[in-house]
């Protein structure tokens, strides 16, 4: 098990910028790859974007594609997801996941070994 603390949420205006953290407790990572999710109030957990650790290949879910960017830092075992031009529908939880091995489904929640806590980020309209 790793165990992830995420960071970063906050309340923002629609059309902000905003950056959230996902940190590694230990501070080093040797799985295949981190994600980040999200949960809106009232709605599923839906997959936001991956990144693998060694590669760094990305993949984004549809609805955010363009606007954000998921990153990681190899040294401080510690991932990013760069939100720009928020929307009000950004709003919700966000956790991030982490799968030690590859398990080829990238959408699939229940492919992912750990979990953070989640960190709030609210889109005012």
């Amino acid at each position: 098990q790793v165990q992830l603390v995420e960071s970063g949420g906050r309340l923002v205006q629609a059309g902000d910028s905003l950056t959230i953290s996902c940190a590694v407790s230990g501070g080093t990572f040797s799985g295949f790859a981190m994600a980040w999710f999200r949960q809106a109030p009232g709605h599923e957990r839906e997959f936001v974007a991956r990144i693998t650790w060694r590669l760094e290949s990305t993949y984004y879910a549809d609805s955010v594609e363009g606007r954000f960017f998921v990153s990681r830092d190899y040294a401080k075992a510690t991932m990013y997801l760069q939100m720009n031009s928020l929307k009000f529908e950004d709003t919700a939880d966000y956790y991030c996941a982490a799968m030690i091995y590859d398990r080829r489904s990238i959408q699939d929640s229940g492919k992912y070994d750990s979990w953070g806590q989640g960190t709030r980020v609210t889109v005012s309209s």
